[in-house]
């Protein structure tokens, strides 16, 4: 039997520790088809060392196994529980991000020398969902400003896109997701640059689950969560508003910006008030989800009914 040492283990070879734990926990919530999320990924448990970063909440973090049992993830299925029954599918080694447009330095990066580009930060963030529930959780990662300081954006970069991995061999149509494929975002250059904008590699300690991202992924956390975009491939400099995929899906309930507003209710429902997973009451919800302080600077003059 090779044993090998944490410095030895690549990102992709390693089961999140907790998700290992909690197995017992974990599959008595969902299908017996769970499984696979376990097991079908090295039998290896490393921790990602991370220091504790800046603007953390001191809200306490959501239950692990909360967060890796209830997502948003189409590409896995619609339903909440869908991706953690299904993302088992998901390879994540080897794994590339194209970096290209408005940049003096396009460039293919490896996962593994990205994860090398600058110390790894703990950063417990809330995250809102606009279905009305939220979490908190300990994200790993690094500034996605690191990355785009990296390859030089020049004058034409306004905007960042962001693309997720797609492949239909394993993954849902269109069809039946009601979206389309692949799954895109993106970010204004200087929501892009703000230092609260994380490019995460792990959370609670452990490299990303499939069905919450891995192995790369954005979070964001000002914003509601289908703007941090999960399975990151490409990452391109435009001078233009780019298209996003749940803007493209319907524009009248899904704006550009998708900044936490509780005075902006969805076309269905209410904003102001939401449901933390795992608790039973409801909590008002928090302009730009409580990072008001950091970030309404950004907004200065615009009108975020109109820019919703």
């Amino acid at each position: 039997m090779l044993i090998k040492r944490g410095d030895d283990i690549r990102y992709s070879e390693v089961t999140p520790q907790k998700a290992y734990l909690n197995r017992r926990r974990f599959l008595s919530t969902v299908p017996l088809a769970g499984a696979a999320l376990l097991t079908n990924r090295a039998s290896a448990a490393a921790k990602l060392a991370a220091v504790k970063g800046p603007f953390s909440t001191g809200e306490k973090p959501t239950p692990f196994v909360d967060v890796a049992s209830y997502n948003n993830f189409y590409e896995f299925g619609t339903g909440k529980e869908d991706p953690s029954r299904n993302a088992g599918k998901l390879k994540t080694s080897p794994w590339s991000i194209h970096v290209e447009g408005a940049v003096a330095k396009p460039k293919v990066f490896d996962l593994d020398a990205v994860m090398k580009m600058a110390p790894l930060e703990e950063r417990i963030y809330r995250h809102r969902c606009v279905e009305a529930w939220s979490i908190v959780v300990p994200w790993i990662g690094f500034p996605l400003n690191v990355l785009i300081k990296a390859v030089e954006p020049t004058a034409k970069a306004k905007f960042v896109a962001f693309q997720s991995l797609y492949d239909s061999k394993y993954m849902l149509s269109a069809r039946f997701a009601g979206i389309e494929f692949p799954y895109v975002e993106g970010l204004r250059m200087d929501e892009a640059m703000h230092p609260l904008a994380l490019l995460c590699f792990g959370m609670y300690g452990q490299v990303l689950p499939n069905q919450d991202g891995a192995p790369v992924r954005i979070v964001v956390p000002w914003k509601y969560g289908f703007k941090s975009i999960k399975s990151i491939v490409k990452i391109k400099f435009v001078e233009k508003e780019p298209p996003t995929t749940w803007n493209l899906s319907n524009a009248h309930e899904y704006g550009f910006y998708s900044n936490v507003n509780p005075t902006v209710d969805h076309p269905r429902w209410s904003q102001a008030t939401e449901r933390r997973l795992g608790e039973f009451g409801k909590r008002k919800t928090l302009m730009f989800n409580g990072y008001g302080d950091q970030v309404a600077t950004l907004y200065a003059g615009m009108d975020l009914r109109k820019n919703y």
